[in-house]
């Protein structure tokens, strides 16, 4: 048995990483101890786009844990190491996925290395650069570096992500293994759809926090190729970091009004798994990733999915197995990847496929690689 000590998000914080937090630590509870740290606080208001983040879901997942950490009080930072040293863990993981922690994840890294006993520190990186890096892009390379050179050993959910990280740091012990299911997520009882949307066409799911990179207005753009071919229905469930404007204009100058259904808010468990069962195809058409956890989730479900020929997500969506893939920004090639699955009926034998692989994304395959790492 391996004393852990996972640092990260968890309920009552929504969002991906905290669900996958809250996994990450039962998962190892099955078999360890673990102390799960998690934050007092998480982004300052200024800087998350949210209205909210709380989780608001009826029966969220939830995980023991002590909330320490605020990313912009230097003080947490200390009574967080203080934590540490008092409960002496073999293993500390660490989880990265934006430069707003750099400072506090510095600090602290440093901090276990300095601990009395000999502990591993691991990484898990769900992005090793962000997606979108703005006026901060060309000193993130550098900071980034200067925040993972503490660690003895890195989970990545990508090949891409793997070579970005050993760009950054050669000599890295790394291991890139898919991001888990999220079935337990979509597992909540379903909850009854509160939009009216139509029963007698197929139903294409949008999910997920939208914002620029995962390509929104390019799935919008093929809708019309399709709809000339076949009636179906779009639905966009998720919040607009950015706004609903710009899209809300592309649909009217689209004439495709009728055919999408947009839903400005973060989504609960239920009302998302909800969303999941009702959809016959999740299409996620990505300008930039390194994984997507509504993959996973349409996965648990047994969804087929399409997406886009980057970062990680061919590693995961097998082409004509679980899925189709196509290249990014290229409305004309998701319109026909969309005729293709429901012309020639893809459906069934892709959700078949997709229960007989979910296996290969077992929580119990990153637990083993994490323990691999440590030894």
């Amino acid at each position: 048995m391996t004393r852990y000590a996972l640092i990260g998000p968890t309920y009552p914080f929504r969002g991906g990483i905290a669900h996958y937090t809250t996994l990450l630590a039962s998962q190892l509870r099955c078999e360890h101890e673990v102390l799960l740290l998690s934050f007092a606080r998480q982004y300052p208001t200024w800087l998350f786009p949210g209205r909210s983040d709380r989780d608001p879901s009826e029966r969220p997942l939830r995980a023991e844990a002590e909330y320490l950490l605020d990313g912009l009080n230097p003080l947490t930072w200390r009574r967080t190491l203080r934590r540490l040293r008092q409960w002496q863990p073999q293993v500390v993981i660490m989880q990265w996925w934006h430069p707003f922690w750099a400072p506090a994840w510095i600090v602290l890294g440093r901090g276990v290395q300095r601990l009395p006993t000999r502990v591993s520190l691991l990484f898990i990186c769900h992005n090793v650069l962000p997606h979108e890096a703005g006026r901060l892009r060309p000193v993130l390379p550098r900071l980034t570096r200067r925040v993972l050179a503490a660690g003895d050993g890195f989970i990545v959910h990508s090949q891409a992500d793997g070579a970005r990280l050993h760009q950054l740091l050669p000599q890295a012990r790394l291991r890139v293994t898919p991001l888990p299911t999220y079935a337990t997520l979509g597992a909540a009882p379903a909850a009854n759809l509160p939009w009216a949307l139509p029963t007698d066409r197929p139903l294409l799911l949008f999910a997920g926090f939208v914002r620029p990179y995962k390509g929104l207005d390019i799935l919008l753009e093929a809708l019309p190729l399709v709809l000339a071919k076949r009636p179906l229905h779009l639905l966009v469930a998720g919040e607009f970091w950015q706004g609903t404007a710009a899209y809300r204009a592309q649909i009217a100058r689209l004439g495709i009004e009728e055919a999408v259904t947009l839903v400005d808010e973060y989504l609960p468990n239920e009302t998302l798994a909800a969303c999941l069962r009702r959809a016959d195809l999740v299409v996620l058409p990505y300008r930039s990733a390194t994984q997507s956890a509504i993959i996973q989730l349409a996965f648990g479900q047994g969804k087929p999915v399409i997406t886009t020929n980057v970062g990680g997500l061919p590693e995961v969506v097998r082409h004509a197995e679980t899925g189709l893939v196509v290249p990014p920004e290229d409305p004309a090639a998701l319109a026909a990847a969309i005729e293709r699955f429901f012309a020639a009926g893809l459906g069934p034998a892709m959700s078949e496929k997709i229960v007989q692989e979910n296996g290969r994304f077992a929580w119990e395959h990153l637990a083993r690689q994490l323990a691999e790492l440590s030894a």
